[in-house]
């Protein structure tokens, strides 16, 4: 009740420019998919609403636009079907690690040095890369781990996500 009361408080002056942070957050199923569809409600309306949020079917279903920001940065910006264009043929590959937290940021910045890798992102216990050769990022993942005194406990490689069918 809280978060729709917010969001009703904040249309009280018409705005023509609505902002919601994260307005789902920590609400129950029902109350979720009342403030979804209130919220697609007023952008069909012709208002503009700009909406964070971490989950990703939220912005599909919502937005005509989506930016993902990473540290701070605008890192892509388009439509969902031109996000998924511009990631071509990648995959993911997990690696969980044993060893200090200043050790794998040191790790994840050699990581992000390499010419195939496309985003390094934080998972529980280590770092998860986006990168265009997929398995074969492993073994120099796994040397520079251990460059950085860091022991690979687990990898996990991630079907690649392919362009849309035309």
């Amino acid at each position: 009740m809280k978060r729709r009361a917010n969001i009703a408080v904040g249309l009280l002056h018409e705005p023509r420019l609505l902002i919601l942070d994260e307005p789902t957050v920590g609400v129950d199923p029902q109350s979720r998919n009342s403030i979804l569809e209130a919220v697609a409600e007023l952008g069909g309306s012709g208002m503009a609403v700009l909406y964070t949020t971490h989950y990703m079917e939220e912005a599909e279903r919502l937005c005509d636009r989506i930016g993902i920001i990473d540290q701070g940065r605008l890192i892509a910006e388009g439509s969902r079907d031109e996000l998924v264009q511009g990631l071509g043929e990648k995959a993911t590959v997990s690696f969980r690690v044993a060893g200090g937290r200043e050790d794998i940021e040191a790790w994840r910045v050699d990581l992000e040095r390499l010419p195939e890798v496309n985003a390094v992102n934080d998972v529980e216990s280590g770092l998860s890369v986006v990168t265009a050769s997929g398995p074969g990022l492993i073994a120099p993942a796994v040397q520079s781990a251990q460059a950085h005194r860091l022991e690979v406990t687990e990898s996990m490689s991630y079907s690649p996500i392919s362009k849309p069918s035309s």
